[in-house]
């Protein structure tokens, strides 16, 4: 019972951590701040191109996630507590020293690298060690309660921005992100630890349907291992899929919404923020039920069918406040269940053992999607005044990633097939 009650302790400081984090997802209520500041222009005003909008939050992106693979080694080899203090500390210093300047370079380098860093060491360190305290037959549930703090973020961060914002101004707001999140993620970090060596969480019956949600104990392959199997390239493709599409649309929804919601664009961020949160719990559930590979099926083709559906009620900005709010919800919705799904894979096929650097591996594929898409739907929304290009693009290639996933079914039975020949039959 005391084990038991240590791993909620860990799962609720790692949903903690990633409930601060998740101010990445407030970016579009930034970036308006940013782009009335350049229209109003005069001194101190922000002096950016417009095009390049979406730069610091496409930068932070890919900084996150292969700050993913560094954060990983780290955490395998120090801990997650020395991994997440450290992530605290970057994350408060980048959001510090934006807050100081309105050049462009230096909110790349602050927002973009700086915090960008401190997210990936921060996000790395949550999910890894609630994992290892609980069965297999709970990596869904667990990684996507975890998991679901840096997309529920945003329910509170947005109304929160939107009021220091119009009170205190964007420089002072950023100020009291930074002091306010160095201290919350800090202090959260101490409470994260792994289970003592020979640790064996209590067992409990796997759904023998899906026997991914069984693996293997010998199953605990390193990075170059992971790098020379068929399964990793295809997780990674379709996660920059599932996750670029997904990105794109947060990272804008907020500008979206200016047309028919005004000054109560931020409530669409934490509405949306919600679907996010829930499709990373749900979809974690039902992965454990009906296994990884189908749940991301259900999820990509669902997706794809929202981005064509948008291009008639977005794309051109006009449209009810209702429907941008339901759409919004339902693309947030699924694009969560990417952040529980991945990692679920990540361990079915590769083990506990590395997983923080395996993970961060697999994780840089989340950090590229939402750059190219981020910085690819910003160009296209300035050149052609809407977003239809950017659905078209998001909708076609949530299609490929559906294809994908039938290869990564194909490499969940082939490992259950490799359990049914090693493993001894009841007696």
């Amino acid at each position: 019972m005391i084990n038991k009650n240590k791993g909620w302790k860990v799962t609720i400081a790692g949903t903690g951590i990633n409930l601060a984090l998740g101010i990445l997802y407030t970016w579009s209520i930034f970036k308006i701040s940013i782009k009335q500041s350049i229209e109003t222009g005069g001194e101190g005003s922000f002096a950016w191109d417009l095009s390049s909008l979406n730069d610091p939050y496409a930068v932070c992106c890919l900084v996150f996630s292969f700050a993913m693979i560094l954060a990983g080694k780290c955490q395998d080899k120090f801990g997650p507590r020395v991994t997440a203090f450290l992530g605290g500390i970057m994350v408060g210093l980048g959001f510090i020293w934006i807050s100081q300047t309105t050049s462009y370079w230096c909110w790349i380098i602050g927002f973009g690298v700086l915090a960008g860093t401190g997210i990936g060491f921060g996000y790395s360190s949550a999910t890894p060690p609630a994992l290892k305290w609980f069965p297999p037959a709970r990596t869904g549930l667990i990684a996507g309660l975890v998991v679901s703090g840096f997309g529920l973020a945003s329910v509170y961060i947005a109304p929160l921005a939107k009021y220091l914002l119009n009170v205190w101004g964007l420089q002072n707001a950023m100020l009291f992100f930074g002091i306010a999140f160095l201290l919350v993620v800090c202090g959260l970090s101490l409470f994260l630890v792994n289970p003592p060596a020979g640790y064996v969480p209590d067992k409990e019956i796997s759904n023998p349907k899906h026997p991914a949600t069984t693996p293997l104990k010998s199953n605990n392959a390193g990075a170059l291992e992971m790098l020379k199997t068929r399964q990793f390239y295809v997780l990674w493709i379709t996660y920059f899929i599932g996750a670029g599409a997904g990105l794109m649309v947060i990272g804008s929804v907020a500008g979206m919404a200016i047309q028919s919601m005004g000054e109560y664009a931020f409530i669409v961020v934490a509405i949306m923020a919600i679907g996010n949160a829930g499709g990373r719990i749900i979809a974690g559930i039902l992965s454990d039920k009906i296994g990884r590979g189908q749940t991301l099926m259900i999820m990509l083709g669902f997706q794809a069918v929202l981005m064509f559906v948008s291009i008639f009620f977005v794309g051109h900005g006009d449209t009810s406040a209702i429907t941008l709010l339901l759409l919004a919800t339902l693309i947030g919705f699924n694009y969560g269940t990417n952040l529980s799904i991945f990692p679920s894979f990540t361990k079915d096929f590769w083990g506990l053992n590395n997983f923080g650097t395996n993970y961060g591996i697999v994780f840089t594929a989340w950090g590229v999607g939402g750059f190219v898409m981020g910085r690819l739907s910003q160009m296209l929304q300035t050149d052609s005044g809407s977003y239809t290009s950017s659905f078209i693009t998001a909708g076609v290639l949530l299609m490929i990633g559906t294809l994908l996933t039938f290869f990564l079914q194909a490499g969940v039975l082939k490992k259950a097939e490799t359990r049914k020949k090693i493993q001894p039959s009841p007696e």
